[in-house]
């Protein structure tokens, strides 16, 4: 039995990593696709995949609240270091960065509070 506040989704990486076409990703950003999972409206908690293309690029950004990406197949890298398959980062309140996949890759990112994006030309 699950509990009234639990919210299961199941989840098979391999399957999300060798078949990535079966999921019905909308544009995100350029090269960067989404899959939402699940947004709480109330605390703008959301959880989704993302699809990066390879040579695809996030700008710099703020994280007003914590940030989870656990790196699913590929490889990404930020400010912070490279990050293969299997690698779990954890982005406090108060950090920022800018997040590049060379070979493209699909994480999954847990948002406690929407990132800052700079303005155009900042």
């Amino acid at each position: 039995m699950v509990p009234a506040n639990s919210i299961p989704i199941r989840l098979d990486k391999i399957q999300i990593a060798a078949n990535p076409d079966q999921l019905a990703w909308q544009p995100f950003r350029p090269g960067v696709d989404i899959y939402p999972l699940y947004q709480a409206p109330e605390t703008q908690h959301r959880v989704a995949l993302l699809r990066y293309q390879p040579g695809a690029e996030i700008p710099r950004h703020a994280h007003p609240g914590f940030e989870q990406i656990l790196v699913l197949s590929g490889s990404q890298a930020d400010d912070h270091g490279h990050c293969r398959a299997g690698t779990l980062t954890i982005n406090p309140p108060g950090s920022h960065h800018q997040v590049a996949s060379p070979e493209g890759c699909i994480v999954l990112i847990c948002w406690e509070k929407p990132v800052v994006m700079p303005p155009d030309g900042a």
